[in-house]
C-alpha cells in the first residue's frame, strides 16, 4: 500500500515542476520498479541472516521514517529543477529530475525487501511455500490497489502531497511498532507531529507578494501581485504565467492581445461567438467582454480553481461569459447548439501541450465545428528560437484548413492561425484595423506586420502517434547545446 502510494505521490510531487508527462510517469514508474527489483534481492538476504520479527519490523521503521523524510528534504533538488528549466540546462534538469526519483527510491526499496523477508518468517514447512507465497502475494495486490485509490483519490484531493506521504509513512510506522522495543513505540507519534507543519509557501519574486496559493486537483497554482497591483496566475511555481491582470487595463502586450485581433485575419466582423480552450484566470475572456460584448464567449478550463480565482482576483466578468469546468476536446465534441466564430486553444501543462489537442483528429473537429471563415488560433509556447513544436502543428492544422498563418508574438509565444477562409492574411487584418476599438487599432497593424505563412517541413500528428512530449524535451534539449 504505502509502495505504490508513494509512487503516486511522487508523481504528484514531480508534476508542477515537471508537468505531468507519459515521460515522467514512465521515469517515476520505473524507479519504482527498479527500487522494488532490488529490494526483493536485498531482502532475501538479510532475511536470512536475521530471521526475525524485530529485523522486519525494524526495516519497515526505517522505510517509514524515509518515505515521511521525502517531501521535506526534496526542496533543494525541486528547486535546482525549477532553475535548471528556466535557464534551459539540460544536465540540470535531468539530473534534479533523477535526485527527486531517487529520494523516493530508497524507502521503495527497503519495502521491496519487506516481500520476501515476510515469506521467509511465514513458510515454517516446505511443502507449504507456494501457499503462502500466494497468499502473501495476494495481500500485496490488495495493499497496491488500496495504495493507489487511497492517494490518488483521497488523501492527495483532502490533505495535500505532502501529507499523503506523512500518511503512509505514519502507518508504516503503527504497524512496524507493534513487532518491536517499547524504546519505539514514540515512533509514530514524531510522525504524527510532523503533520503540524505548515506546508511551505515558495517566495515569490523581487517586488511581488503572494495573494492566493493552492494545490489544485491538477496543479499547484499561485497569484503574485507587484507594487502597481498587476497580478499573475502562475503555474509550476511561477515558471508559466497563465493569466494576467492589470486594474484598469485590458490589453497585456503580451501573446494574449494576439486573440483579439488575428480573428479579423479571416474575417472583417466581431466574432458573434468564440471558444476558450484553456482559459485559466479569463485574460482573453476578460478582454473580449470589454472590447466586444457582443460576443458570446464559452471559457473552458478544467482546473475549477483557476476559474473561481479568475473571478476571485482577476475580474473574470464578460456580458455574455459561460464559464465551463471541463476538458478541452471532450467538451468541443459535445457542443452541438451553434457554430464558433472562432476557437482558441491556450491549454499547457507546462511546458507540455496535451497531445489530444495537436492531433489531426482534434483539428478536423474544431473545423466542423467553425462558421464559415472561422479560425482556429493556436497558442504555441517553446524554447526560443526553436520551431519544433510549432512545424508540427502547422503541418497537423494545414492538413485539414487551406491556410495556416504564424504570428510570432514573443520570443517563445507563437501564434498559430488555421482557416478555410477564401481570403486571409496580414492584408485583410491590416485593412480591417481601421474598424476596430480605437486601443486595438495599433496592435492591430503591429500583429498584421509580423503575419506570415506558416512554417513548413513538420509531421503530420494522430490520435496513434503524436510524441508531443519528446518533441518537446528534444527541444529543450538542442536548445541546450545551441541548436534550433
Amino acid at each position: 500500500m504505502a509502495s505504490l502510494g508513494a509512487e503516486i505521490a511522487a508523481a504528484r510531487l514531480l508534476a508542477p515542476y515537471f508537468g505531468a508527462s507519459t515521460i515522467v510517469w514512465a521515469n517515476t514508474i520505473a524507479t519504482v520498479l527498479v527500487a522494488l527489483s532490488i529490494g526483493y534481492a536485498i531482502g532475501g538476504r538479510i532475511a536470512d541472516r536475521n530471521p526475525t520479527r524485530e529485523g522486519l519490523c525494524g526495516l519497515v521503521l526505517v522505510a517509514a521514517a524515509l518515505l515521511a523524510a521525502v517531501p521535506f528534504v526534496s526542496g533543494p533538488f525541486l528547486r535546482a529543477s525549477v532553475s535548471a528549466l528556466d535557464s534551459i540546462s539540460a544536465g540540470a534538469f535531468v539530473g534534479s529530475l533523477l535526485g527527486v526519483l531517487a529520494l523516493v527510491a530508497v524507502p521503495v526499496l527497503l519495502l521491496g525487501a519487506v516481500a520476501p523477508y515476510a515469506i521467509r518468517l511465514t513458510v515454517e514447512r516446505v511443502e507449504d511455500s507456494g501457499r503462502v507465497a500466494g497468499r502473501l502475494y495476494a495481500i500485496s495486490t490488495v495493499g497496491s490497489l488500496v495504495g493507489t485509490f487511497l492517494s490518488a483519490l483521497a488523501l492527495i484531493p483532502l490533505v495535500g502531497t505532502r501529507r499523503t506521504f506523512l500518511a503512509f509513512a505514519i502507518a508504516l510506522a503503527l504497524v512496524a511498532v507493534l513487532g518491536m522495543r517499547r524504546r519505539f513505540a514514540l515512533a509514530p507519534v514524531a510522525l504524527v507531529a510532523l503533520l503540524a507543519v505548515p506546508v511551505g509557501t515558495v517566495k515569490a519574486g523581487e517586488g511581488e507578494r503572494v495573494i492566493w496559493e493552492r494545490e489544485t486537483s491538477y496543479q499547484y497554482a499561485r497569484v503574485v501581485e507587484d507594487a502597481d497591483g498587476v497580478r499573475l496566475l502562475e503555474l509550476n511555481e511561477g515558471q508559466a504565467v497563465h493569466s494576467r491582470y492589470e486594474p484598469g487595463a485590458w490589453l497585456t502586450g503580451d501573446y494574449w492581445d494576439g486573440f483579439l485581433l488575428l480573428p479579423f485575419a479571416t474575417r472583417a466582423a466581431p466574432p458573434r461567438r468564440i471558444a476558450i480552450l484553456g482559459n485559466a484566470a479569463g485574460t482573453t475572456a476578460r478582454a473580449y467582454g470589454h472590447y466586444f460584448p457582443a460576443t458570446a464567449i464559452d471559457a473552458v478550463e478544467i482546473d475549477g480553481d483557476l476559474t473561481a480565482v479568475g473571478r476571485e482576483l482577476f475580474d473574470l466578468r464578460a456580458p455574455r461569459l459561460r464559464t465551463v469546468t471541463e476538458d478541452a476536446r471532450p467538451f468541443l465534441a459535445r457542443q452541438d447548439d451553434g457554430r464558433y466564430d472562432a476557437i482558441f486553444i491556450d491549454a499547457y501543462r507546462q511546458p507540455y501541450i496535451p497531445f489530444y489537442l495537436a492531433t489531426r483528429e482534434f483539428f478536423a473537429l474544431a473545423r466542423d465545428k467553425l462558421t464559415p471563415g472561422g479560425a482556429v488560433v493556436v497558442n504555441v509556447g517553446h524554447p526560443e528560437g526553436s520551431q519544433k513544436l510549432e512545424r508540427v502543428l502547422s503541418a497537423t492544422m494545414g492538413a485539414e484548413f487551406t491556410t495556416v498563418l504564424r504570428d510570432p508574438a514573443q520570443d517563445t509565444n507563437t501564434l498559430v492561425v488555421a482557416t478555410s477562409a477564401p481570403a486571409a492574411g496580414a492584408g485583410a487584418l491590416r485593412d480591417r484595423s481601421v474598424r476596430l476599438p480605437g486601443e486595438l487599432r495599433r496592435p492591430a497593424l503591429t500583429a498584421a506586420a509580423r503575419l506570415a505563412p506558416g512554417l513548413r517541413g513538420g509531421t503530420v500528428y494522430t490520435d496513434d502517434r503524436a510524441p508531443v512530449e519528446w518533441l518537446i524535451d528534444t527541444s529543450i534539449v538542442s536548445y541546450a547545446a545551441g541548436e534550433r
